[in-house]
């Protein structure tokens, strides 16, 4: 049989993505061997990670070649196996790539929760979710009282470390881009203020909303949004470094923060963090993200795309702020 696949055909360095990074093929797939078995994906997740992926300059995962199926996420649906790994009919999550169907061993699927729409375990119950969490409670170790802020709080990861900010009994502040997703924040997803940084003058409504400091910081920005934050910490904050989008379209580190000496002021620490550190816990945090989706405590947005066609504009939708929640496309019912 034969399937369609985007090949990298570019590494994007130093600028915004282009349509000419990636190449559409047709390739045919050989019928699935001893202990392998054939998935048809139904839906890709997307992530601002794939771009450094793409540059190759993300050295926790393995180098991207030019020609190289790009990499990335999916929800798949066993039409026929050969592994006990995989149930004929059943829909898994992992690495598909990008690629309407592959051959697997099934190493790195897991199987989508009974109880949740199958797209929860590319956003909540996925790498989203479990980056958020990984990143509070693991670095930054929010106490009840406590102020969290969170850049980019309207993305998928942004938007649950509020609510899980919540739950842990602290007071959570987000910063977003535009009125609307400020809105979504306070009205939907639980957080007690929401600073549009668009609308200008983020200092000064940082020191209104938190006149006592901050005590963790969970940036997903980076560049001259971190610098203003890490200017309102409280002594002993937590920072969370979980993603720099300000420098995803320029392929460039940012100069470092002009206000990183107040870490020594405040006696403050600073923490990046890869959430695959903490892998062999995934199986018990899916249950408990699960199990506060289920009680009503944690809401989550999908941004559902559409057609195998647009995979590359579905990932550019993540650095031009076109994206609400979690972003997805489905190529095949």
């Amino acid at each position: 049989m034969k399937t369609r696949q985007w090949l990298l055909a570019d590494h994007p360095r130093g600028r915004p993505l282009k349509d000419s990074d990636f190449r559409l093929t047709e390739t045919d797939l050989p019928e699935p061997g001893p202990g392998q078995a054939l998935l048809q994906v139904l839906w890709l997740g997307f992530d601002p990670a794939q771009k450094g992926w793409a540059e190759n300059v993300a050295d926790y995962v393995a180098p991207m070649a030019l020609g190289d199926v790009m990499r990335g996420s999916g929800i798949a649906r066993v039409v026929k196996s050969n592994t006990p790994r995989l149930k004929e009919g059943g829909l898994y999550a992992g690495m598909t790539c990008w690629t309407e169907w592959l051959i697997t061993d099934g190493q790195g699927f897991e199987p989508v929760h009974p109880d949740l729409p199958p797209t929860a375990m590319l956003s909540v119950l996925g790498t989203t979710g479990l980056t958020a969490w990984c990143g509070l409670f693991k670095l930054g170790k929010p106490q009840p009282g406590d102020t969290v802020l969170v850049s980019g709080a309207a993305g998928a990861t942004g938007s649950t470390v509020g609510q899980l900010a919540k739950v842990a009994g602290c007071r959570a502040i987000g910063i977003a881009g535009g009125a609307e997703k400020c809105r979504w924040l306070v009205e939907e997803a639980g957080y007690d203020a929401a600073i549009d940084y668009k609308a200008g003058n983020l200092r000064a409504q940082l020191k209104e909303l938190a006149p006592n400091g901050v005590d963790v910081i969970f940036d997903n920005v980076g560049g001259s949004i971190l610098n203003d934050m890490l200017g309102h910490i409280a002594t002993g904050a937590r920072i969370v470094i979980c993603g720099g989008i300000s420098r995803y379209e320029t392929g460039t580190m940012p100069a470092g923060p002009e206000n990183y000496f107040n870490l020594v002021f405040r006696r403050a620490t600073m923490s990046g963090f890869i959430v695959l550190d903490w892998a062999s816990e995934f199986p018990a945090l899916r249950k408990r993200l699960a199990g506060l989706v289920n009680d009503g405590r944690l809401v989550f947005r999908v941004d559902e795309q559409h057609g195998f066609e647009n995979t590359p504009r579905t990932l550019m939708r993540l650095f031009t702020g076109e994206n609400r929640g979690k972003q997805v496309l489905k190529i095949a019912e």
